[in-house]
């Protein structure tokens, strides 16, 4: 496994998140590349990528910021039972590639999305290194849901999720915010506010006070991957 820290520079110059523009909200910088590196130093100064393919790599830190306590996370009795009754089976880190795929995937009349084969290849290069991860629903042998992101000390920083089963992305999500608990890991970060996040627990709050919480977590002991999940109970 590559050790980033040896490897690579720690910092690559990006502005304070405070200079972030209000509108577009968050968005901080443009250019650069995706290498394992920046990537990593832009996520622990609360800074992550969005673009379009064929457009310049833009770099974002909205405020307000969406995040959920690991602690916190919401479990409606009808999704109790999915999780208890609903067939699935979760594993962690077996399909990250997959996941990443089914999450770029066009969804509700989209044609496109921005998950290009060059984000899948730029975090492909995280998860080898052990920083990123995939949570995943299998149902009868298919991949049928999960989600994926970046962890780096104890801290989880959500990238995007995807169903193609009822409640698939969902249990998933639960399954990964109980392990984060016991991991003692402080947030995930799930970037910007939608009703269906808030459903599940999640809170938007200042980017100043995440941004301080980062400033704690990510300097906590890293626990690399590839991961596998506590038994259950």
């Amino acid at each position: 496994m590559e050790d980033m820290s040896e490897t690579y520079p720690k910092t690559f110059g990006f502005p304070p998140v405070a200079a972030a523009l209000t509108d577009p909200n968050g968005l901080l910088a443009v250019g650069g590349d995706l290498s394992p590196a920046r990537l990593l130093d832009a996520y622990r100064h609360g800074i992550f990528p969005w673009f379009n393919p064929g457009e310049p790599i833009l770099w974002w830190s909205p405020d307000p910021r969406m995040v959920l306590v690991p602690g916190e996370v919401r479990v409606t009795r009808s999704l109790a039972k999915r999780l208890r009754n609903g067939g699935f089976e979760l594993r962690v880190d077996t399909a990250f590639v997959e996941v990443m795929r089914g999450c770029a995937a066009p969804r509700g009349g989209d044609a496109g999305t921005w998950i290009s084969p060059m984000m899948v290849a730029a975090y492909s290069r995280l998860f080898e290194a052990g920083y990123a991860h995939s949570v995943e629903s299998w149902h009868d042998g298919r991949l049928v849901g999960g989600l994926y992101g970046v962890a780096i000390g104890r801290m989880f920083y959500g990238e995007s999720m995807f169903s193609r089963m009822t409640d698939a992305s969902k249990v998933a999500l639960v399954r990964l915010a109980r392990q984060l608990q016991a991991w003692r890991f402080g947030l995930i970060d799930c970037q910007m506010e939608t009703p269906h996040l808030a459903s599940m627990g999640a809170r938007p709050i200042e980017r100043a006070a995440f941004v301080a919480h980062l400033s704690e977590l990510v300097h906590l002991p890293h626990r690399p991957g590839p991961w596998h999940f506590d038994a259950s109970d």
